[in-house]
């Protein structure tokens, strides 16, 4: 008897340390889990914060540019002003702050501008580059893009280089969209008949009075193709 109850006792204590063992086991793996978990959740509330930062940069240089890009608008357009700035000075000072504007974020708008103030204070040069820069990064924006080659075409008539101004309302009358297209033609038509170019002037001519029947060009286009305009054309000019 005293044997089987000493066996009985060594086996309970076998279980007894391998429960024992098990549970400290557990204990690690819990521990480590933890620590991973901990590591984790760190390393989760550093990019939470490193994206809420990003966020509320671009928020607030999303403001500061909207903001200066308005004061820029009053400024161009004397708007508010109770002792506007002589010309020059008026579109240097808006220049400057659309520049600042762009530099805080980029827009269509503000680059718009800033070639456009460049044109204002006579700087031709680099009204050109900025439109060409606008051509290429806003390629796809059929509100403005129009507005930078109809501005490229008027810039290259001031220097007095046709060829250029010809090359712009070509590509003013190819932009999707389709805004504009009247102006092209007539105003390349006015070109080559100043170059002596009667057919191919004829030609932009005699396409408004055919696809532009509503267009304010349409009475000047018939009159120089030596037609006179239709009543109903007439009316729709007034």
């Amino acid at each position: 008897m005293p044997k089987a109850i000493k066996k009985k006792n060594k086996k309970k204590a076998h279980a007894e340390q391998d429960v024992q063992e098990k549970l400290l086991d557990m204990k690690t793996i819990f521990e480590q889990k933890q620590k991973k978990i901990a590591l984790y959740g760190v390393a989760l509330l550093a990019v939470i914060l490193v994206v809420g930062g990003i966020f509320i940069y671009k928020y607030r240089a999303d403001q500061k540019a909207a903001q200066l890009e308005y004061q820029g608008y009053k400024v161009f357009y004397k708007e508010y002003s109770k002792q506007p700035l002589p010309d020059q000075q008026r579109f240097q000072k808006a220049l400057d702050l659309f520049k600042q504007s762009y530099e805080a974020k980029k827009t269509p708008r503000a680059l718009l501008y800033i070639a456009n103030s460049y044109y204002r204070l006579g700087k031709y040069d680099q009204a050109l580059k900025t439109l060409d820069e606008f051509a290429a990064t806003y390629s796809d924006n059929r509100d403005l893009l129009p507005l930078a080659y109809k501005e490229m075409a008027d810039i290259q008539l001031k220097k007095g280089n046709k060829e250029e101004a010809l090359k712009a309302l070509d590509r003013l009358y190819n932009t999707e969209g389709g805004i504009f297209r009247d102006f092209a033609l007539m105003e390349s038509g006015r070109i080559l008949e100043s170059e002596g170019k009667k057919q191919e002037a004829t030609a932009k001519y005699r396409e408004i009075t055919e696809q532009f029947k509503g267009s304010p060009f349409y009475g000047e286009a018939k009159a120089r193709l030596g037609e006179e305009a239709k009543p109903e054309a007439k009316k729709q000019k007034k």
